[in-house]
Formats: structure tokens, C-alpha cells, sequence
């Protein structure tokens, strides 16, 4: 059990890594789109653009697998555990991401949310 609580922190820590990253990739694609003077191509041709975007596509791959780890860790643990456990951390991780890359965010709020976050993961594990 112990083992599949570091596991299901691994996974909320890249889940809400890819987020911030992937809302970055995002933002990226969709000035191209702006730069390209209003242009409204086909929808298919903008999803390829924006799964071309590597900014983007290689955070959400990670993500994926995370979420792959994810289901394979609820296989193995109790669901009551498994789902606040990771998306606490989903949580936690996607506002420390966030400042860091840095994103306008209320930096107080959002720390002392990360520390309430860390502490209700800690008082479930313990």
C-alpha cells in the first residue's frame, strides 16, 4: 500500500506538471492561429496544427501515460484512497508548476492551498 501511495503522488505530480505546460503549449498554438491574420482553416487542419505544436503534444503524452498509470494503480488500490490522494496532488502540483513557469497567480492564495493540499494527502496516508 505504501509503495501505491508514492505512485499515485508520481502520477497527480505530472498530471498537474503537463497542465501548466500544456496550457503553455496551447497558448503558443493559438497565437500561430492569430498571426496567421484570421485565417479559418478546416477544424481537422487546426487540430493537426495544434498536435504538430511539440510544446503541447509532448506534455499531453506524458499526461496520457500518467493517466494510463493511473488506471493500472486503481487495479491495486482502494479507489477511496487512489482518486483524492492523486488529484490533490494533481492539485498541488499544477499551482506550483504554474508559478513557476511563470503565470500571473496570486502566489499566497495558491501556497497556502498547496500547504492545506499536502497536509489532507499527508492526514489520508498517515
Amino acid at each position: 500500500m505504501v509503495g501505491d501511495v508514492e505512485k499515485m503522488i508520481g502520477v497527480g505530480l505530472v498530471w498537474g506538471t503537463t497542465n501548466s505546460l500544456m496550457r503553455r503549449g496551447a497558448l503558443l498554438w493559438d497565437q500561430k492561429l492569430q498571426s496567421s491574420n484570421g485565417d479559418r482553416r478546416h477544424f481537422l487542419r487546426r487540430w493537426a496544427d495544434l498536435a504538430l505544436t511539440w510544446q503541447y503534444s509532448v506534455p499531453f503524452a506524458a499526461n496520457l501515460s500518467a493517466s494510463a498509470a493511473f488506471f493500472y494503480l486503481l487495479g491495486e488500490s482502494p479507489i477511496s484512497l487512489a482518486v483524492p490522494v492523486t488529484n490533490a496532488t494533481t492539485f498541488a502540483a499544477t499551482a506550483v508548476s504554474a508559478v513557476l513557469l511563470g503565470e500571473e497567480t496570486k502566489l499566497g492564495p495558491a501556497m497556502l492551498g498547496t500547504l492545506l493540499i499536502v497536509l489532507g494527502v499527508w492526514t489520508c496516508v498517515a
